[in-house]
């Protein structure tokens, strides 16, 4: 059983996988959260510019730079955090 991700641990999951863009479908399946959840998880990123969505066909959700320096961030502090001894 997977344990339980925290808010930053699904915001780092989505941000890269849409580094590439990706498609709503793809990023339910592969992040495991639900559809509901993801449109509010997606629905915030893109209210703060780390996500931009591209009209098209298919409609892709894509990471910013922005979301790309902010997920590097929340990376480095999760390697920090680990080295903690809590």
């Amino acid at each position: 059983m997977r344990a339980r991700r925290s808010k930053d641990q699904i915001i780092v999951e989505i941000l890269n996988i849409c580094e590439k863009g990706e498609n709503l479908t793809n990023i339910v399946y592969r992040s495991s959260i639900s559809f509901t959840a993801i449109k509010a998880y997606l629905a915030v990123l893109m209210k703060n510019d780390l996500l931009i969505y591209q009209d098209g066909s298919p409609r892709i959700y894509k990471t910013t730079p922005k979301g790309l320096a902010m997920r590097d961030r929340l990376e480095g502090l999760h390697k920090l955090m680990e080295g903690l001894k809590i």
